[in-house]
């Protein structure tokens, strides 16, 4: 084991054995073999500084984990807002119960995926549009995650956010399309700055979080895989959110750079249109996604346009034309063939263009 790591190592607490729980006491190290084992095969040698809260300390930040205290849930995990050491965190935990595979429901399963999240996240942390880790807790049956703030709180399905008063906050377009050349740098870095390509395999909103200036923090890792050394690719039984998921996964279970290409594209449609992803159409008997919608109106740019967006631009040929590119870049992503979609370095650097392609008045 490499000395760098027995630094690491030696930061973790240890349980005394007085006063403490069996329960709490045997899930600290279940959670901790599993945690090591993990970051001894990602971590490439080097120090990775992890600082380990009791389970009192994130019981107390979020008044026992009440539901007042939530700011986001899903199937797997749910996010609370708490107070501890003088700051306000996010804590996310993570849920025993029915996910995406059954062969995830069994206790070590979700252990596996929460401590995943907290490997990437931990790479990850430098990098200023991802929500940065503070720390774990072990003591729970499955870890929790101890994470930054983010005052604005977390994208909606349709790429909107809730006020003070769970009202829709539509944002405008300039921040917008700054958010998604943000998270188009966030996913750059992960596929091409780790010591492997990880991918992300769940990009969706409710995995972005914004703080009080709009800048987006990527979370969850969970669902991420490494590619090995060598590979363009991996195979793995397909996860992830329906209507964001790549159709060329879905069909041949094997992962690469190009499926969170994919479903960056249908984000960047959600963030264009204002719709979400996948929609439920019960007097059409089905379902209907925003690449569907998107062919339903020929790709017309006045068609398809939020018209909140539309409004806000109020004609302007220069910001029409970002608006134009910026759904052939979703379209490019998109393409059923991954042959023809972009890497996301491309992506990021078109967005940069597009960004800058209005000189500042």
């Amino acid at each position: 084991m490499p000395s760098k790591l027995l630094q690491l190592f030696s930061m973790l607490p240890c349980l005394g054995k007085e006063g403490r729980d069996a329960d709490i006491e045997s899930s600290y190290y279940k959670n901790l073999s599993k945690l090591l084992e993990d970051l001894i095969a990602s971590c490439d040698g080097t120090s990775l500084p992890v600082h380990c809260y009791s389970a009192d300390d994130l019981i107390r930040a979020t008044n026992n984990f009440h539901p007042s205290r939530i700011v986001r849930k899903d199937l797997n995990c749910t996010m609370f807002r708490g107070f501890l050491n003088d700051q306000l965190i996010i804590i996310a935990r993570y849920s025993i119960g029915s996910l995406y595979h059954e062969s995830w429901e069994n206790e070590d399963g979700v252990r596996s995926r929460a401590i995943r999240d907290i490997v990437v996240s931990i790479h990850m942390s430098n990098h200023e549009n991802v929500l940065k880790l503070l720390g774990c807790c072990l003591e729970f049956p499955v870890p929790a995650l101890v994470l930054e703030n983010a005052a604005k709180g977390v994208l909606e399905g349709d790429g909107s956010l809730r006020d003070n008063e769970d009202q829709p906050l539509i944002l405008p377009w300039k921040i917008r399309l700054r958010i998604a050349k943000q998270l188009a740098s966030a996913v750059t870095y992960l596929h091409t700055a780790l010591p492997s390509p990880v991918i992300h395999r769940d990009l969706k909103p409710g995995c972005i979080f914004l703080d009080h200036d709009y800048v987006p923090k990527l979370s969850n890792f969970s669902l991420s895989i490494t590619i090995p050394p060598t590979y363009s690719d991996a195979e793995d039984d397909p996860k992830g959110t329906i209507g964001y998921v790549d159709p060329a996964y879905m069909r041949s279970g094997c992962v690469s750079k190009k499926t969170d290409v994919y479903s960056f594209g249908v984000l960047l449609l959600v963030f264009l249109t204002g719709r979400r992803a996948w929609l439920i159409k019960p007097q059409e008997g089905g379902y209907i996604s925003v690449i569907d919608y998107m062919k339903s109106h020929a790709y017309q740019l006045q068609a398809i346009v939020d018209p909140k967006i539309l409004e806000e631009v109020g004609g302007n040929e220069q910001v029409e034309q970002q608006l134009h590119d910026f759904l052939e870049l979703a379209l490019s992503c998109t393409q059923e063939e991954i042959e023809g979609r972009p890497y996301m370095s491309n992506v990021a650097r078109e967005l940069v263009r597009i960004d800058e392609s209005i000189l500042p008045s």
